[in-house]
């Protein structure tokens, strides 16, 4: 269920792309749902109750995994995770994935870190790519009305 919601979640935020170019008129949750690739992330705010914060008025820059990336984390991670005993430990993971303000392509820097809503610290390597942590960067910069989006093809987990 979890990977079925991200997929769609993923697919609402290549959807929701194109209304972008029309002022960015939708938030990081609407943009995430409408792209369609975003089910398990979508699912995961959800159970976390993450969907009002999400909402409001940022900005945020959102380092988020794709389906697949969910997918690719050892079986029943995910399951377990939503299930309501976990919720800390879910919140602790999502939150891992969001910078406080609008961070775009063109301000990071090679080896720089950033201080998550979590708590922890992300690191930024341009060397091959954009990377995250060990997360590449597939997708940049997509504008939302109270952030950004950048799309990644795996989970960061917290230390």
């Amino acid at each position: 269920m979890f990977r079925n919601l991200a997929i769609a979640g993923v697919t609402s935020l290549l959807v929701g792309t194109s209304a972008f170019a029309d002022g960015h008129s939708k938030d990081i949750v609407d943009t995430a749902v409408g792209a369609g690739s975003f089910e398990t992330l979508v699912a995961a705010v959800q159970a976390a109750d993450l969907v009002d914060t999400l909402k409001g008025e940022g900005p945020f820059t959102v380092f988020a995994p794709t389906d697949d990336a969910f997918a690719a984390l050892p079986e029943g991670t995910v399951e377990t995770l939503l299930l309501p005993e976990n919720k800390d430990q879910l919140v602790a993971v999502l939150t891992y994935h969001v910078v406080p303000g609008k961070v775009m392509s063109s301000d990071l820097s090679d080896d720089m870190t950033a201080a998550t809503v979590q708590g922890g610290d992300i690191t930024i390597d341009l060397d091959n790519g954009v990377m995250v942590n060990d997360a590449n960067v597939v997708q940049a910069d997509i504008e939302t009305s109270n952030g950004v989006i950048h799309v990644i093809d795996k989970v960061i987990l917290p230390q």
